[in-house]
C-alpha cells in the first residue's frame, strides 16, 4: 500500500513541487562565474554548492550512523575557497551532492524506518525532521543560487 507521507517527502526533496530542482539551477550554471562574489552577497555559487553538499550530507549520516561526527560549525560547512579548484571540483560536488540526495530518499522510503521514532544517537531529532531539514536547507539555499545566478546575467528561466 502506497505512503502518501513517504511519497510527499520523496517529492519534496525532489525540489519540483513548489520550487525549481537542484539540476535546473546548477546543471548549466557557467563554470567562469562559479566563484564570482558580487557586491553585497555573501557567497558565491561554489561556496553555496559546496555547503548545500556538506550541510546535506552531514543530515544524512547523521540520520544512519550514530558514529558519525559532524563538521565543526561554522568553518566545517563552507569551502575555503570562493572559487572551485577546477571544473572537476565542481562535478564532483554536484555528483555527491545527488548521491546524498538519493540515500535520504532511500532512508524515507525504507518501510522498515519509523519517521517519527527518535534518532537513538540524537537529542530529539527524527528522519522525518532531518529529511524536512534538508529539503527546507535545499531550497533555501536554492533560491539565492537562483538570485545569484539572475544578477550575474546568467539565469534563462
Amino acid at each position: 500500500m502506497p505512503d502518501p507521507l513517504r511519497n510527499h517527502l520523496i517529492e519534496l526533496l525532489d525540489g519540483k513541487s513548489a520550487h525549481l530542482d537542484f539540476d535546473a539551477v546548477v546543471k548549466t550554471f557557467p563554470l567562469k562565474l562559479a566563484g564570482k562574489k558580487l557586491d553585497g552577497s555573501p557567497h558565491t555559487a561554489w561556496q553555496l554548492l559546496e555547503h548545500m553538499r556538506i550541510a546535506q550530507w552531514d543530515i544524512v549520516e547523521f540520520s544512519r550512523n550514530p558514529k558519525h561526527v559532524s563538521p565543526k560549525w561554522p568553518d566545517g560547512y563552507w569551502p575555503p575557497t570562493d572559487a572551485p579548484p577546477d571544473a572537476d571540483a565542481w562535478r564532483e560536488s554536484v555528483k555527491s551532492f545527488h548521491a546524498d540526495l538519493r540515500a535520504m530518499k532511500a532512508l524515507v522510503s525504507d518501510p522498515a524506518v519509523d519517521l517519527f521514532a527518535r534518532i537513538p544517537h540524537g537529542d530529539g531529532q527524527t528522519v522525518l525532521r532531518e529529511a524536512m531539514l534538508v529539503a527546507d536547507h535545499n531550497s533555501y539555499h536554492l533560491g539565492q543560487l537562483v538570485l545569484l545566478r539572475r544578477l550575474l546575467g546568467a539565469w534563462k528561466p
